[in-house]
């Protein structure tokens, strides 16, 4: 891929391809290469070695240090490796120093004795033999080493081979460390591999002591004693996994777990049992009150008002029914926590390409008017700059609405990043999304040492200003369309000046060959798609826009795993890859997950959050009691997939140990289950070898893609050729008409093709974004995000979870991402709609938890967290007529329930007391504060009787009627004042439910009082209960009226609420009390105006 390719644009079913080129495109520069290693104490060449091999000082973790350092250091220094804090063993040619006679696997024969005899290639040869144990250490069967066979001339026993007490020559104590006769996987013989030839005994000095060379002395022993502990401590290990994830590989149990490196990447931190358990022990408590209290409310109905009591008795049990699907998936939460050291140990040697896995970013953007594009620069500049490898890091940026505003905004993003990157690696700043980073309200020299920091950061805050001066620029020049559409600097009209009918386009920003900063170093990938749309066919939105992102993707670079973010949120946390590679990459736990989900958090919000924005009980109590059972759901944003997950794999299954069988059942038992079991066993036989050849063509990640005829099988190979064929079209049925793409699908560790030229793979990647080749396929319907839902990100999650993959939540100490959330009323709730909108087309649909997933690998409470997700906006109906109940209790004059008892009154107060509890020990685990509970309380209510209730209707007429409701995008935030849209009053029809909640309720409570003060002082007692109940419903809502009629700079709402109550009241009050009127205790009379005479 050349980023100066220019742009890519045609579409394959027209045979069209136009690739267009631009004007003064600087070409790409050159990196800067180093000759070799620097020593890190003197600051020279390390050097090589006498074979033109690097120079290895310690050959534990590869230090670079030259060789005249290294002899230093060993003969007046510490003797001990400056990083790994290993002593220095001597190598070949080195002077011997005190502590040498120790390392008795190292020792230098050639140099440290002469005999007679000894030829300088015999010593070449122990030492290659030597070098060749250490390298294969670990790694016994996995290569194959050149084996040395050569003969030591005979060098005499200290006993002059003579017997001692009674111990002939051949089996005496002092033998070479070679002759071990064991055959274990880790035991290398130096120069001898045939166990028939003679073996010739070390040679020793008489005059050195024996414990010098470790036989036969207490040092010995202890060494076996520390041998013999690892194992244990290696089988005990291996005892806690079960055998699952053991292989038999470098990377198995042979090398021992204790090192660092090899320690697990993530663990789980269960809550304490003194949080957990009280909150258990409520929730069951709780659950029993529930029971008795429905128990009293269905035996004592109210005659008098039995439709209230009706109403309430169903609303109720509702509820009920909901607080369980909610509360029973938080019963086991978890936290998790990473080691980053030990991924960077693993994965990133120092003196070796890292083995970090390749991550391919997506960025979806539709309306650059109401996704600005200043926006989508920042996320795009906070991925560039990610710390992560940049060769391992490819960014796709998704332009829906195929706007050259977003197309002329990236190129402007992609010359600023040549700045904006290499500032951003050399001083180690936080955020690296400039807009956000600039305007920190904090120390920005904390931890900064580099005199150059102030100097170089006002220069490129300068060079970023002027930057945002060039996008406004392009803002404002889009806002009048030119008749004639758009032209691109070289005169050709833009290919998307039609947005409905276009060809698709791709653009390679920057690329191997043309992404280089300001210091010549290397930069991401960044590559603009925009997918071909034509009159008639179905694009399905954003699903349809992210699935094209997969198939681009997987022909350009196919990183085994996915990054999806919206063009609002930008890393907050630039290791916040290397997050999700904890547990993606973790030879125990990484091969069953099918994405990491990590929190949204959002900036710009106001200071009390008044519309629940934060979503914090959601993200907090919710996700982590998902995290303890299957993983939690995904919300579309701010996830990092295993590709293999998106392609409707099912997950890998752990190897079963072997069942014991029973020899005590008759053998005619055994032969009738024979018999019944192959009945079964033809029925299956064919779907089995059809599963069977798809397992093993996914199991050859080295075919050739171009040619998927050419996949061979091995010892389990296809039986046939035409089956093989018939794997082929199930393959291309599922996956689509391209060969590329399919053959990248069998490649579950990812990968590109190395032999083929850009051309070939860009003509490819604009034939997978053409609108005609989802036809007939499975994608939507079982491959990639999912269509049939406005909310495509809960049922692709609810798919995977379905084929039995699991998920995991991470909460990095520093938020991960960031983004922008609505601040104004009209919005939110839009935003709120949208989410329910999707929730019912999933209930109404063939993918509904209830009836959808059975026999797979959904856990049970897994399921009732997705049913929950589906049925919650069914809500609106009980919680509207709830909400109703107290102004038509306080007009009428009745109540639901019935003059209480004293038992009864204990169940009451004993159902809020639990309702409270359960609330404060939530809090209390998760950590949220009270007000963010209290502010999701409100916003449930204002939510459930509007975005809600409009949701379920139009999900009703969408599904049945077949009228779809149009998709409205959320605003993001521009350059505006803070909390600029807060208090602008937008209407909408949303508005209209809690508007009339509130005015009735309002309109209840006067009248109720108005009542109880002409009726006298025996009213008051019954009005308490119905007051309650209406204040309830009004504090919920409060927010709902401040959004309405609130001004920072106007009088508080509060204060206008509570003067409309008590002026309303007062007056009553005046009306009743009349203390102008004269008193009579005598009857009024009056002239009737008649003449009675």
């Amino acid at each position: 891929m050349e980023a100066s390719a220019g742009l890519v644009a045609g579409s394959h079913n027209r045979n069209e391809l136009v690739v267009i080129r631009r004007d003064g495109e600087p070409g790409p520069k050159p990196l800067k290469h180093l000759s070799g290693q620097i020593c890190q104490i003197c600051g020279d060449d390390v050097g090589l070695t006498g074979e033109g091999e690097l120079f290895v000082a310690c050959n534990e973790c590869a230090f670079p240090i030259c060789r005249t350092c290294y002899e230093y250091e060993r003969r007046e220094g510490s003797q001990v490796c400056p990083q790994c804090k290993t002593r220095f063993k001597r190598l070949k040619g080195c002077a011997r120093v005190a502590g040498d006679e120790e390392e008795d696997d190292v020792d230098d024969l050639e140099n440290e004795f002469n005999f007679v005899g000894r030829d300088k290639h015999d010593g070449q040869y122990l030492a290659e033999s030597m070098l060749q144990g250490h390298m294969s250490y670990g790694r016994g069967g996995d290569v194959e080493f050149p084996q040395v066979y050569h003969t030591l001339p005979m060098v005499p026993l200290l006993t002059n081979g003579q017997m001692v007490d009674d111990i002939p020559p051949e089996q005496h104590a002092l033998v070479p460390s070679f002759m071990g006769g064991g055959g274990g996987k880790r035991i290398h013989p130096l120069p001898f591999s045939d166990p028939g030839l003679p073996v010739q005994p070390r040679s020793m000095d008489p005059s050195k002591d024996l414990a010098a060379y470790g036989y036969g002395s207490v040092a010995w022993k202890e060494r076996m004693e520390n041998w013999k502990q690892k194992q244990d401590k290696m089988q005990m290990s291996r005892n806690e996994n079960g055998g699952k994830d053991w292989n038999n590989d470098g990377d198995g149990p042979d090398l021992p777990l204790m090192d660092e490196a090899r320690q697990p990447l993530s663990r789980k931190l269960p809550i304490s049992s003194s949080q957990i358990n009280p909150y258990r022990m409520i929730i069951v408590i709780r659950l029993v009150i529930v029971g008795f209290f429905f128990h009293y409310r269905v035996t004592h109905p109210v005659p008098d008002a039995y439709a209230l009591w009706l109403i309430s008795v169903i609303c109720e049990i509702w509820f009920a029914v909901s607080w369980i699907l909610d509360q029973f998936p938080k019963w086991i939460p978890i936290e998790r926590e990473t080691y980053l050291d030990r991924l960077s140990l693993r994965y990133e040697k120092e003196g070796q390409p890292s083995q970090l896995a390749n991550v391919d970013i997506f960025v979806s953007t539709v309306d650059p008017m109401k996704e600005p594009p200043l926006v989508t620069a920042n996320t795009v500049l906070s991925i560039l700059a990610v710390d992560y490898p940049v060769d391992k890091v490819s960014c796709y940026v998704s332009d829906d609405g195929a706007a050259i505003l977003t197309f002329e905004a990236l190129s402007e993003t992609s010359e600023f990043a040549k700045k904006w990157v290499p500032f951003c690696k050399k001083f180690n700043i936080e955020p690296r999304a400039p807009e956000f980073y600039f305007q920190q309200k904090i120390d920005y020299l904390k931890d900064k040492v580099l005199p150059s920091f102030v100097k170089e950061r006002r220069a490129m805050k300068r060079e970023y200003e002027e930057f945002k001066v060039r996008i406004n620029a392009l803002v404002a020049k889009a806002q009048k369309v030119p008749e004639e559409g758009w032209t691109m600097q070289d005169g050709t009209l833009w290919p998307g000046n039609n947005v409905r009918d276009h060809p698709g386009m791709i653009q390679v920003f920057l690329g191997q060959s043309g992404g280089h900063d300001m210091d010549g170093n290397e930069l991401p990938r960044l590559v603009y798609v925009s997918r071909e749309k034509r009159p008639g066919f179905t694009h399905h939105k954003k699903a349809g826009a992210m699935n094209a992102l997969v198939r681009v993707s997987a022909v350009l670079t196919n990183a085994p795993y996915l990054l999806n973010l919206d063009c609002d949120h930008y890393f907050n946390n630039s290791k916040a890859i290397r997050e999700a590679m904890c547990f993606m990459m973790d030879p125990l736990v990484g091969k069953k997950v099918c994405y990491v989900q990590f929190p949204q958090r959002f900036d710009g919000i106001d200071r009390h959050d008044r519309y629940a924005n934060r979503n914090t009980v959601f993200f907090d109590i919710n996700m982590k009691g998902l995290d303890g059972i299957q993983g939690p759901i995904y919300v579309g944003t701010g996830c990092v997939f295993r590709r293999q997950s998106l392609y409707g794999f099912d997950a890998p299954k752990a190897k079963k140990p072997p069942t014991r069988t029973c020899n005590c059942l008759p053998k005619w038992c055994c032969c009738c289950c024979c018999f019944s079991g192959k009945s079964k066993k033809k029925k299956n036989t064919k779907t089995k070898n059809e599963k069977k050849n798809i397992r093993i063509m996914r199991r050859d990640s080295g075919t050739p893609p171009f040619a998927l005829e050419g996949i061979e099988e091995g010892n389990e190979g296809i039986e046939s050729e035409q089956s093989s064929i018939m794997s082929e079209k199930k393959l291309e049925k599922k996956f689509g008409q391209s060969p590329v793409f399919v053959a990248s699908t069998l490649l579950e560790n990812g990968g590109s093709l190395k032999n083929a030229s850009p051309a070939s793979l860009l003509k490819e990647a604009i034939h997978v974004i053409s609108c005609g080749y989802e036809d007939k396929t499975d994608w939507g319907k079982e491959v990639g995000w999912i269509y049939g839902s406005v909310t495509e990100d809960i049922l692709t999650g609810f798919k995977m979870h379905c084929h039995g993959w699991r998920s995991v939540y991470c909460i990095p100490h520093r938020p991960a991402f960031k983004g922008s959330a609505p601040l104004n009323l009209s919005d939110r709730l839009h935003q709120v709609l949208r989410w329910a909108l999707g929730s019912v087309e999933i209930f109404l649909s063939r993918h509904c938890p209830l009836w959808y997933g059975y026999g797979g690998g959904l856990k049970w409470l897994e399921r009732f967290s997705y049913i929950n997700a589906t049925v919650y906006p069914f809500t609106s109906f009980p919680l509207l007529a709830y909400c109703s109940l107290p102004a038509v209790c306080l007009l009428t004059g009745k109540f639901i329930t019935p003059e209480l008892s004293n038992v009864a009154s204990l169940w009451f107060i004993s159902l809020f007391i639990s309702i409270f509890a359960t609330s404060i020990l939530e809090m209390r685990w998760s950590g949220i504060g009270i007000d963010e509970w209290w502010r999701n309380e409100q916003f449930w209510v204002i939510g459930g009787v509007s975005s809600h209730l409009f949701a379920v209707f139009q999900g009703l007429l969408k599904v049945l009627a077949g009228i779809d409701t149009n998709f409205t995008v959320t605003s993001k935030g521009g350059d505006d004042g803070d909390f600029s849209e807060l208090y602008t009053f937008k209407w909408t029809t949303l508005l209209i439910p809690p508007t009339t909640l509130l005015v009735i309720n309002i309109i209840g409570v006067v009248a109720g009082v108005s009542n109880a003060i002409n009726n006298g002082y025996e009213s008051w007692g019954p009005l308490f209960g119905r007051l309650f109940f209406a204040f309830w419903v009004i504090v919920h809502l409060y927010p709902f009226l401040k959004g309405l009629v609130g001004r920072q700079n106007r009088t508080p709402t509060i204060i206008i609420v509570w003067s409309i109550l008590l002026a309303s009241i007062f007056s009553l009050l005046w009306v009743r009390i009349d203390p102008f009127l004269p008193k009579s205790d005598g009857p009024v009379l009056e002239e009737c105006g008649l003449d009675c005479n």
